[in-house]
């Protein structure tokens, strides 16, 4: 494998959305974001990599339009508006109905559209196999893994055919195995539709590996303290974890995530 190479996705177009000078303060006095600025680009995949506390969850669920900013503003471009409307968002749990099958999970979001089973069908399917669970339609999350459901997930998320996707650690709880093989599909799915990713997680290597560009926080209270392009190609082997310019970034990460967790000097 060559020592690193110039990303094979086109550059990133006008942002997407902004948000600008973003604070949020819950209503118990803690304030998660303090004037947050960040600008993501139409067709990125953007990872906000930071510790617990850092308010990565709570920028997500802004974006999203789940809560609503203390201060600041989030600015959407014309296609952004359309985009707004067009998101989907993955948690950190699969969130899937017990009672329902796999199919009737991934319908749902279908269904409060109105739209007919019959209708719906080949969406539905079609999600389901571009996770790689195109013979589960009929299963109840009770007779999938950890793994299984969080691809359930996902496809529920994909049937809506989403512009900007959402992902608040989908991976935290699975084994190694199981998040490596997803990392795998979520690249297959990002690189096959015209899609911006923002991404929530813990783990450098995992933040490398999936995104073109990683937005490190800080916690006390969660801001900003760097954003690093990953110029890594798409597409990315399994191989490239013991690639030298992918562990140089991880390094580098790891540097920016220390000094973002230093204690902040308010003399």
């Amino acid at each position: 494998m060559t020592d690193a190479a110039a990303p094979t996705k086109a550059a990133p177009a006008p942002p997407l959305l902004r948000l600008e000078r973003v604070s949020k303060t819950f209503p118990n006095g803690t304030m998660a974001l303090d004037a947050l600025s960040l600008a993501i680009g139409q067709g990125e995949f953007v990872s906000l990599l930071g510790p617990s506390g850092c308010g990565k969850s709570t920028a997500l669920r802004l974006i999203a339009g789940l809560i609503a900013p203390t201060a600041g503003d989030i600015v959407w471009n014309d296609a952004g508006r359309a985009g707004h409307r067009a998101l989907s968002f993955v948690f950190q749990e699969s969130t899937l109905m017990p009672w329902a099958t796999a199919f009737d999970n991934v319908m749902m979001p279908l269904k409060l559209r109105g739209m007919r089973r019959t209708e719906a069908a080949p969406r539905v399917l079609e999600a389901l196999a571009q996770v790689g669970l195109p013979d589960s339609a009929g299963a109840y999350p009770r007779e999938l893994s950890g793994g299984m459901k969080m691809r359930v997930s996902i496809a529920r998320a994909l049937v809506t055919e989403p512009t900007l996707l959402l992902m608040d650690e989908p991976f935290a709880a699975l084994d190694e195995i199981t998040r490596f093989r997803l990392n795998q599909d979520l690249l297959q799915l990002y690189r096959s539709r015209a899609m911006t990713i923002v991404f929530v997680t813990h783990s450098i290597y995992e933040s490398v590996f999936l995104s073109s560009r990683v937005v490190v926080m800080a916690p006390r209270p969660g801001r900003v303290v760097s954003a690093i392009d990953v110029p890594l190609a798409y597409p990315r082997p399994e191989a490239l974890r013991s690639d030298a310019a992918y562990n140089r970034l991880c390094n580098h990460l790891s540097e920016a995530l220390h000094t973002a967790m230093a204690p902040r000097d308010f003399l």
